[in-house]
Order: structure tokens, then C-alpha cells, then sequence
């Protein structure tokens, strides 16, 4: 699997998709800073809500395959500007995640359009406490190698 690095606000589930990959129990777990996984590197939410902190994004993108942006479906705060995907030398995926809380998929197509317009090249959606849409994405990852 080629390493991925997440990138996404507080709370969007980027650490919680690292455990359900790795086939580890869910538990919460702030990430305080970048943390070096074998398959992934979890970035802190403020890297990209504080555009002073893009730097590191950029710096610490140079160690992974692909970047992977993530989006809570019920967060309507839109942290990605549009294109920002170009900022990285690398493939860029979407991912929405906490679908299971969307009753109407408005908020999922709201947060997949938003990915869309930051230059994601493919988007998935998933639950990371159901585990739908997680094997779909683990696949596309072991697949992109």
C-alpha cells in the first residue's frame, strides 16, 4: 500500500481512518502533531486551519504517495480553497467521511463537491464507525501501488 498522507480539519476523522485501516479498535485521539504511521502520515487539523501552517503541509507531503483530503460531511465550514490539490507535487484524493450521519445525502454531495472543487482526482465516502465505503477506498490504496 502506498503511504497516504491525511489532511483535513479537527475532528474530520482522518485519525480514526488511520485505526480502521490498520484493523485497530476505534478510539478517540487528538493528533497533537504529524504522526509517521507505516501506511500513513495523520496531520493535525490546524495544519490546514491555520494558513500559516501550509508550509508543513508541503514539507511533509515530500514523504508520501499520495495526499488524501478530508471532509466530515456535517462540517459545512469549507476548509479547502478551491485548487488547493495543486499546492502538492502528488495525487490528490477526496474523502468524505461520517456518512452514516447524513439522513438526506445532502451534506455528502455538498462535501464531495467542495473536494471536487479543490482538485481531487477521485472521491470516496465512508463510516468509519459502520465501515461503509472503508473497503472500497483500502482497495483503490493497495491497487495505486
Amino acid at each position: 500500500m502506498r503511504r497516504i498522507m491525511l489532511v483535513g480539519r479537527t475532528g474530520a476523522g482522518k485519525t480514526s481512518f488511520c485505526q480502521v485501516m490498520n484493523g485497530q479498535e476505534l478510539r478517540y485521539q487528538k493528533t497533537q502533531a504529524i504522526e509517521f504511521l507505516d501506511n500513513a502520515i495523520d496531520t493535525p487539523g490546524e495544519y490546514v486551519e491555520n494558513r500559516k501552517l501550509y508550509a508543513a503541509l508541503s514539507v511533509t507531503a515530500a514523504e508520501a504517495d499520495l495526499i488524501v483530503l478530508v471532509q466530515d460531511c456535517s462540517d459545512r465550514e469549507d476548509v479547502f480553497s478551491p485548487g488547493m490539490a495543486a499546492m502538492f507535487d502528488k495525487p490528490v484524493i477526496g474523502v468524505v467521511t461520517k456518512v452514516d450521519l447524513d439522513e438526506t445525502g445532502e451534506q455528502t454531495r455538498h462535501a464531495a463537491d467542495q473536494l471536487e472543487l479543490a482538485g481531487c482526482e477521485k472521491i470516496f465516502r465512508l463510516s468509519n464507525v459502520t465501515g461503509a465505503g472503508v473497503r472500497e477506498l483500502v482497495d483503490y490504496l493497495e491497487q495505486s501501488e
